[in-house]
């Protein structure tokens, strides 16, 4: 079903979102900026304020040269943007001064950057570092979904709940599908409102489908 990486996803997520023209230390700045973005948004959303971004220059000393107002600008309407606009110039900041216009190279770290929560920072590990740190960006699509198929002992209230629960039983070896391939998944199939049960092949297997 997400053989033709068709979704959004496919073409917009954080991984498509970089210069890779740029230097390394840049490249991933620019995912961790993509992912910061990225919360509470539409992907298709994240990928036009990374362009704006990016046309201007997207660096850390770009950045902190840039006004609140004008950042604004450039990335609405992102949700919380205007959150956003003093997350990414505190850690712009916080890279510039403390990792040499970098960003760090675990989770620990990352998450104790202001707007940088462990979704963020897994994924970051694995898109910009290469790292896998954990099953990346258990977003609400892959934490919807692993509960209407009862991948999770009992029921899941969060997103990390569902990435806590798949970890303790899902070989780390497979760790790196679950986000690419659940989270299209969701865009196109299992949504979040009257999900597509009918055209889904795991229909007969998904608890949630019985009786549709």
């Amino acid at each position: 079903m997400r053989s033709e990486k068709d979704a959004p996803v496919d073409q917009l997520g954080a991984e498509h979102c970089y210069d890779p023209s740029v230097p390394p230390e840049v490249r991933r700045y620019q995912v961790l900026l993509s992912l910061m973005l990225s919360s509470q948004t539409k992907d298709q959303v994240t990928a036009g304020a990374m362009q704006r971004l990016r046309a201007r220059g997207l660096t850390v000393d770009n950045i902190l040269k840039t006004d609140d107002s004008t950042l604004g600008t450039l990335i609405y309407p992102v949700g919380f943007w205007r959150s956003k606009v003093k997350y990414i110039k505190q850690t712009s900041a916080i890279l510039q001064q403390k990792y040499g216009g970098d960003i760090p190279a675990s989770v620990a770290e990352l998450v104790a950057l202001p707007g940088v929560g462990p979704k963020m920072a897994h994924l970051a590990m694995a898109v910009a570092w290469g790292t896998v740190s954990g099953i990346a960006a258990v977003d609400t699509h892959v934490h919807r979904i692993a509960n209407r198929l009862r991948w999770t002992r009992k029921a899941t209230k969060s997103p990390e709940q569902t990435r806590t629960a798949l970890e303790d039983w899902l070989p780390r070896d497979l760790w790196h599908e679950v986000n690419g391939l659940l989270v299209g998944f969701g865009q196109q199939i299992c949504l979040p409102v009257r999900p597509r049960c009918q055209t889904c092949l795991n229909q007969t297997l998904c608890p949630s489908a019985q009786g549709l």
